[in-house]
């Protein structure tokens, strides 16, 4: 659910905590950043733990991102999905594939590995699960570090989209919601 209006206005440069402000850098500040900005420790803390799933993950780019447009349509956050919309296609997804993410993981078009992804997801946020046969089938793919990475990027975006729901966070300027039917 999209809420209209924000819950939680979000700051402007000048109401933020300076060395938060510098943390975000000199562009443009995404809306999240500047809603986390009215709680300067939390999101100094947050901001390691999501630079290591969106940046530093062993998971492949494609992959991640499969994984993450899957869990912010799921958990119905427009804003993550959008912004993670512009992030997909600058991983290699095409707006059809993006499109196919919001169907069911049977849909035609995706390997396997993307399908398990899919379903992967599904679980996860449905059950905070994965069942044996949909570990098995992506340990035949990935390592250890790889099904970590995969459960805490799921975990990540789960809790991701319950904040930004929740506190009504909006869509940045240029950002893409939900794709249209």
């Amino acid at each position: 659910m999209r809420l209209e209006k924000p819950r939680v206005e979000p700051l402007s440069n000048e109401q933020m905590d300076p060395e938060l402000r510098n943390l975000f850098g000199a562009g443009r500040i995404l809306n999240i950043f500047r809603t986390l900005a009215y709680h300067p420790k939390l999101a100094k803390r947050w901001l390691v733990f999501g630079n290591h799933v969106l940046a530093k993950s062993s998971l492949d780019p494609r992959e991640r991102e499969i994984l993450i447009l899957r869990v912010g349509w799921r958990c119905r956050s427009e804003y993550e999905f959008g912004q993670h919309t512009l992030i997909g296609r600058d991983s290699g997804l095409s707006d059809d594939e993006i499109a196919r993410i919001t169907r069911d993981p049977d849909t035609p078009g995706w390997s396997e590995l993307e399908r398990l992804l899919l379903v992967a997801a599904d679980e996860l946020v449905d059950d905070a699960f994965l069942s044996d046969a949909t570990w098995k089938a992506l340990s035949a793919h990935y390592n250890t570090q790889q099904l970590l990475d995969l459960v805490f990027t799921v975990g990540q975006y789960n809790l991701v989209s319950m904040a930004l729901n929740s506190f009504g966070v909006q869509l940045d300027d240029g950002v893409p919601g939900f794709p249209k039917p």
